[in-house]
């Protein structure tokens, strides 16, 4: 077997492989979902992603006989430094196709924030939290829903060769959206609906933007002591905004305020990869399509809610329970009513004791487990 040649990425051509070598790693796996090129181009472009804009990237794929076998990133994300402390460095978008591979890439990746003065090595993110965290770990007999990562079983063992070890693992919930709820969450959520003080009401797309600030001054100060939490830059913001905007729906998103003051918000969108699946990747020429005939016939199918944020005075309190529960129970409706039957809530972090006893009360339970890793070098 020929030699494995490793190469950084310089352009938009090679932006193409790396994300083509996901058709390589995952050939033989029937839950794998290829992305559509034209969103992972926008992820990954400088030109494109914000994220550029405070961090330091380079990538680079592996490739053998003609194949591509493995991709990797490095980053240094000055944003991440100031919250999590110097010389911390980020790897990310880790594939690889056998351990050789593995060890080649993340030796690689070692290598460059090693150069550059870093002294822990942590990942895989994505490039961030606002993106895919982490590797599969358990629960690879589903496919991932939007905005997921996915992985190998091998993967945990070859990050584990180079010297990798647990940092913190995170879980991806699922929800029966048919099932009604228990009695006691029925009458947690009734604790919210009749307090005087507590209003909950669906975003406004008239005021979007507006909409987006509030949601936004809440998940700052709600995830600001969040482990590996980064805050969003006001250029993120906008880029966000303007992705979510077309899979926003008013009977999905709502935010709860106390006595008028926004405390509380949760974000619902479709599975979108649930609807891309025979997509290849590929919207033209016929794929766009499909896909528009899909996202607007009507039916919601599978759900996921990326986003929900309390404000801390009320975290640790009933109130705060309920009002996430609050918002949970009629986005559930409203989504049961437009036909579907499955829920992803997440991801969580494994010690959010809070937010867990949430979801164990609907009725939720882990399905999916992700890891990220870390290491100290140089």
């Amino acid at each position: 077997m020929s030699s494995i040649n490793i190469r950084q990425i310089t352009d938009n051509a090679g932006i193409k492989d790396f994300i083509n070598v996901t058709r390589e790693v995952y050939k033989d796996d029937p839950n794998w979902v290829q992305p559509l090129m034209m969103e992972r181009m926008d992820a990954l472009r400088p030109d494109k992603n914000p994220y550029y804009e405070h961090a330091d990237v380079a990538l680079w794929v592996a490739q053998q006989d003609g194949r591509l076998v493995g991709r990797i990133s490095a980053q240094i994300d000055k944003l991440a430094q100031e919250k999590w402390g110097p010389n911390l460095g980020h790897f990310g978008f880790f594939e690889a196709t056998d351990a050789e591979v593995a060890a080649k890439l993340l030796a690689i990746a070692q290598g460059w924030l090693t150069e550059r003065g870093m002294k822990r090595m942590q990942g895989p993110w994505s490039f961030s939290t606002a993106e895919e965290v982490g590797t599969l770990i358990d629960g690879f007999d589903t496919p991932p829903c939007v905005m997921m990562p996915h992985g190998r079983p091998e993967y945990d063992g070859w990050l584990k060769a180079h010297g990798l070890d647990k940092a913190r693992d995170m879980h991806a919930f699922r929800l029966d959206l048919t099932m009604p709820p228990p009695e006691r969450a029925v009458r947690i959520v009734k604790m919210a609906e009749k307090n005087k003080r507590v209003t909950m009401r669906p975003i406004d797309m008239k005021n979007f933007n507006a909409e987006v600030a509030t949601i936004l001054d809440i998940y700052n100060e709600a995830w600001s002591d969040n482990w590996g939490y980064v805050p969003f830059t006001p250029h993120e913001v906008e880029h966000g905004a303007k992705g979510l905007k077309p899979v926003v729906k008013p009977y999905r998103t709502y935010i709860c305020e106390y006595d008028a003051e926004p405390v509380a918000f949760m974000l619902t969108i479709p599975d979108v990869n649930h609807k891309i699946r025979d997509l290849d990747g590929k919207l033209f020429p016929f794929g766009i399509f499909k896909l528009m005939y899909r996202m607007m016939n009507g039916k919601e199918d599978r759900c996921r809610v990326p986003l929900m944020g309390v404000r801390k005075k009320f975290q640790k309190g009933p109130l705060g329970a309920a009002m996430a529960m609050w918002m949970i129970r009629v986005s559930q409706q409203n989504v049961v009513d437009r036909g579907a039957t499955f829920g992803e809530l997440g991801w969580i972090l494994e010690d959010n004791d809070g937010m867990i006893s949430i979801l164990e009360e609907i009725g939720c339970e882990v399905y999916k487990t992700y890891r990220v890793y870390e290491k100290a070098i140089g």
